[in-house]
């Protein structure tokens, strides 16, 4: 029998900080989506269609800023004794379970404002082609510390293959 995936008990967080990272990749976006409105509206001629295009875009970008804490608390991690467990997602939560014996390389990536904000990401390449697996703005010392931890575990699970 299959056993029940156990979603209580300790799970870690991502850093507070990590919000501003969501915040500043918004604003990104939204600056570039603003001027290919503002190059679509300087270039054709605009009814009232073009308004509510404007308008769709500013709620967008207010949703984005809305739910962007919501988003970086709803990501954690949980080690158990067999995998490491990976929860994302507020509407479509996502659960990850990856086993330490199948991890293949951990590596640790800071881009500029993570490094500014002290934040690093952890991604896992596994023994599956199709994985995508990462854990975003966890502490720069919080990161390597786990990636040795998690290194170690799977060169003792690995051994037994």
């Amino acid at each position: 029998m299959a056993q029940r995936l156990d979603l209580d008990g300790d799970w870690q967080r991502v850093s507070p900080k990590y919000v501003w990272i969501v915040i500043v990749g918004s604003l990104i976006a939204t600056v570039v989506s603003a001027a290919i409105i503002a190059l679509i509206w300087y270039a054709g001629d605009w009814a009232w269609w073009g308004w509510l295009l404007v308008a769709a875009w500013a709620i967008g970008y207010g949703l984005q800023l809305i739910f962007a804490p919501r988003r970086a608390r709803a990501i954690g991690y949980r080690m158990r004794d067999d995998d490491l467990l990976i929860r994302r997602g507020i509407a479509w939560l996502r659960f990850v379970a990856v086993p330490y014996g199948r991890m293949q390389l951990i590596d640790v990536t800071r881009g500029p404002i993570s490094r500014a904000l002290g934040l690093s990401d952890l991604r896992f390449v596994t023994a599956s082609a199709s994985s995508n697996v990462s854990i975003p703005g966890l502490p720069a010392e919080a990161a390597d510390e786990l990636r040795d931890r998690l290194i170690g575990l799977a060169e003792t699970r690995r051994a037994g293959l």
